[in-house]
């Protein structure tokens, strides 16, 4: 097959910077056993059908297999001239089987051919997510668990605020991780769908039997219209949203390990293997696995919205422009596996510094609202004790005290509610472990959660 495979119609040799152009090898060849898979239940459904003959089905069969371990070892030779994977392969069988080779592409066309092969491949990757995702919150848990008695400042606009647990912040990024699993999960549903059978856009005049293709691929549904089957990506543009809401956490999470590690912080120290100096200043350790983490979270959104906008203007049903689909795809995959891969070891080994945690937890005044609380539980309206206890706060602002540092005969100077029972109220462990509404960072509460979720994840 030294001819394109679409020759026929062609009076004139493709332009070798066509033939560069328009090739997809570079990047599609690492979906080969995809292909081959896809293409070895399409041949088996054709002597199914008798539209081929088993001996012949079995050559076809024994000849894809032999190409891929070909490919495996490296012996397999890629051109550009050859375009695809598709055509590399159809090529390489009919150069070992002849004529024969050349039925496998019966009933079948690369329109959807590719879309067989990529969703095949984002079925196998996104279960490989699902379980990444998963160890990053296995991390999370025995962190949290680990850490149950640490205690720190809660922020809101970056400014302390009221004091909470360690485990409950960890546990904040589990809501998020289990939301994106819960995404990945449903998207897997709609990736699951079998396109094979369509054809180009019309489906075929042989009498083919998509369902039994779908149940050697183990497709729980089949694409119900032809036209979409070869022209939807939805399935991919879903994968990549997901994927930048997933790195957009992780960007969050990076953000406040790079701020905690940091000298002004020192709530932590990441691990010397997860961290990197610097060229020219021997004392530097910096966080570079944090940061790649958030850098590459833009990486990611790029992607997404490249293949939103191949896609915004395509008429039906398949178009060029969507072979620009996968040299995104397979780099938001790979960025998004790497990312979480060295994640949660980077977490799992950092040293956690609750004292200076608990530090920075008692200034800032974290449980002001505790004593605006006390005040309005005496019968003062919450309004006029949040007035009393700002005040109370420039105060001590202007002193720069604390509001344990005041006696209670100056407290009853803005006043006469307090009582001496005040200072049992704003301890940073009353503050907390009052809170026992459910999902509050109260210890027994905490502690519960971390119990439900290994109770629910067979942890």
């Amino acid at each position: 097959m030294e001819t394109k495979a679409w020759g026929g119609r062609f009076s004139q040799p493709t332009d070798a910077l066509v033939e560069h152009f328009t090739a997809s090898i570079l990047f599609d060849r690492r979906l080969y056993a995809y292909d081959i898979r896809g293409s070895i239940a399409h041949c088996q459904m054709l002597a199914k059908c008798g539209i081929i003959t088993d001996d012949e089905a079995s050559a076809i069969v024994h000849g894809l297999q032999e190409i891929q371990t070909e490919i495996e070892r490296g012996e397999f030779v890629f051109e550009a001239r050859w375009e695809d994977i598709h055509m590399h392969i159809e090529r390489r069988l009919i150069e070992k089987l002849g004529p024969v080779g050349g039925k496998l592409h019966t009933a079948r066309s690369r329109n959807d051919q590719i879309a067989l092969d990529v969703r095949l491949y984002l079925r196998d990757e996104i279960r490989s997510i699902l379980g990444d995702i998963r160890q990053l919150q296995y991390t999370l848990i025995e962190l949290a668990e680990r850490h149950l008695d640490v205690i720190m400042p809660g922020y809101t606009h970056l400014q302390r605020a009221q004091p909470i647990r360690l485990s409950h912040h960890l546990l904040a990024y589990d809501e998020m991780l289990e939301r994106d699993h819960q995404r990945f999960a449903e998207c897997l549903t709609r990736v699951n769908v079998l396109p094979l059978g369509a054809g180009a856009l019309a489906t075929t005049t042989y009498p083919i039997d998509r369902c039994y293709v779908a149940q050697l691929l183990d497709f729980p549904a089949l694409a119900e219209n032809s036209l979409d089957a070869v022209s939807d990506r939805d399935f991919v543009i879903e994968c990549c949203g997901h994927a930048a809401l997933l790195m957009m956490h992780l960007s969050r999470f990076s953000q406040e390990l790079t701020l905690w590690c940091s000298a002004e912080f020192g709530f932590i120290e990441l691990s010397d293997a997860f961290s990197t100096g610097s060229s020219i200043m021997p004392q530097k350790k910096n966080p570079d696995v944090a940061e790649l983490v958030r850098g590459k979270t833009g990486r990611v959104y790029g992607h997404l919205q490249g293949v939103l906008t191949v896609m915004k203007g395509l008429p039906l049903a398949y178009n060029s422009d969507m072979q620009e689909d996968k040299e995104a795809l397979f780099d938001v995959i790979d960025t998004v596996q790497a990312c979480l891969r060295v994640f949660a070891p980077m977490l799992a080994t950092m040293t956690i510094r609750p004292e200076r945690m608990r530090s920075a937890a008692s200034e800032g005044f974290g449980t002001a609202t505790d004593m605006a609380d006390y005040l309005a539980a005496k019968g003062l309206p919450f309004r006029q004790a949040h007035e009393v206890v700002g005040r109370i706060v420039r105060r001590c602002l202007d002193r720069q005290q604390q509001l344990d540092d005041l006696g209670l005969e100056e407290l009853r100077t803005f006043s006469p509610l307090f009582e001496s029972d005040v200072y049992d109220v704003i301890t940073l462990e009353a503050s907390i472990d009052r809170r026992q509404v459910r999902g509050g960072p109260a210890r027994t509460l905490v502690s519960e959660r971390i119990q439900a979720i290994r109770l629910a994840r067979g942890w």
